[in-house]
């Protein structure tokens, strides 16, 4: 046996709680990570309710699952995004208010906090039987926003101070964020991905910069955002070795299109035949997920592989079914010995 293999429920926050548990299980995952949207994990009720917690790892437990992180993506995009309508369609009312962009972005970032808060009390009342312990260290996988991102292609032109505010911006807004993250021993794993912070190697290089290297700020690596765009996404594993917080298992091919659309989109939905890009099911891209195994076992990781499905050309449950399947296929425990060891003379 390898690591766990769980699945992201945010794809599938259609479903109600216990129904997605029972398709995972069925499915054949060792357990979820919970989405923050839908009904799978409401943080609110997490840090208010007392028997909240222990009601969800007891559906859990019914189902014979586990779970390691929680991840709250739409309510972390809001904290340095400049807001716009979008927005709204995502974010809880409470948050979204009135929409005045800088109350939305300080409501998220206060909701980002408690998300820290229930984070702790979810992993306070796992049971021992699935590995608990109290006090053990908590993941948050998320987004952060960009003030910057609309910036990116440098025209007109760009200073290098005008995306170095940006930087500072993120740092302003998740400084305290991480601190209330370390005063109750959870991590933040930003999913590198365009429209965040830090999208690439170079991106996510400076945005460590930016918050001084907090403890508590790394990485959900996922190397679906990473390949189409060209950066090497096994060489992102080994530069941050020590901030590989959470693992997705998610696929995507490139250079598949008919050249009418390029990296940027082109404006057309995902599943157009003219892309040059799409998210596909896992093993159907062109990501070398042996490479990345390999990666993860030198780098000591030890935590779950999560499988966040998506792939707008296939059902998701024959697809999650098989990606299961394809991934406790694929990983493998490193070796304890050289392989050459029996060589030796004594």
């Amino acid at each position: 046996m390898g690591r766990p293999v769980t699945l992201f429920t945010g794809q599938w926050a259609d479903l109600n709680f216990e129904t997605i548990c029972s398709k995972a299980k069925s499915f054949g995952y060792d357990g979820v990570e919970l989405a923050c949207w839908g009904d799978h994990f409401d943080v609110e009720q997490a840090v208010s309710n007392p028997k909240y917690c222990k009601q969800r790892w007891e559906i859990l437990a019914d189902h014979k699952l586990t779970a390691f992180a929680i991840s709250n993506h739409l309510i972390g995009q809001a904290v340095c995004d400049n807001i716009d309508e979008r927005h709204k369609a995502i974010l809880p009312a409470d948050v979204w208010g009135d929409g005045d962009p800088e109350g939305v972005r300080k409501r998220a970032a206060k909701k980002l906090i408690t998300t820290a808060q229930a984070a702790r009390a979810f992993l306070d009342a796992k049971p021992s039987s699935l590995g608990g312990k109290k006090g053990a260290t908590g993941v948050v996988n998320g987004f952060t926003g960009s003030s910057i991102w609309h910036s990116i292609y440098a025209f007109p032109p760009t200073s290098p101070e005008y995306w170095q505010r940006g930087f500072d911006d993120f740092a302003k807004r998740f400084g305290p964020i991480l601190d209330a993250f370390d005063k109750v021993n959870v991590n933040f794993a930003l999913e590198v991905h365009p429209t965040e912070i830090a999208f690439d190697i170079a991106s996510a290089e400076q945005a460590l910069k930016a918050v001084k290297n907090h403890k508590r700020f790394g990485f959900n690596y996922d190397p679906s955002h990473l390949g189409y765009q060209g950066v090497d996404y096994v060489k992102f594993i080994r530069r941050f070795a020590d901030r590989i917080f959470h693992v997705h298992m998610k696929d995507v091919w490139w250079g598949h299109g008919d050249g009418t659309v390029g990296v940027f989109g082109g404006h057309v939905p995902f599943g157009d035949p003219r892309r040059y890009w799409d998210f596909r099911s896992l093993g159907h891209g062109d990501i070398r997920f042996e490479d990345i195994i390999v990666a993860l076992n030198d780098i000591g990781y030890q935590g779950p592989l999560s499988v966040e499905w998506e792939d707008i050309r296939m059902d998701r449950e024959h697809g999650a079914t098989e990606a299961c399947a394809f991934v406790k296929r694929l990983d493998f425990k490193p070796s304890a010995r050289a392989f050459d060891a029996a060589f030796e003379r004594k």
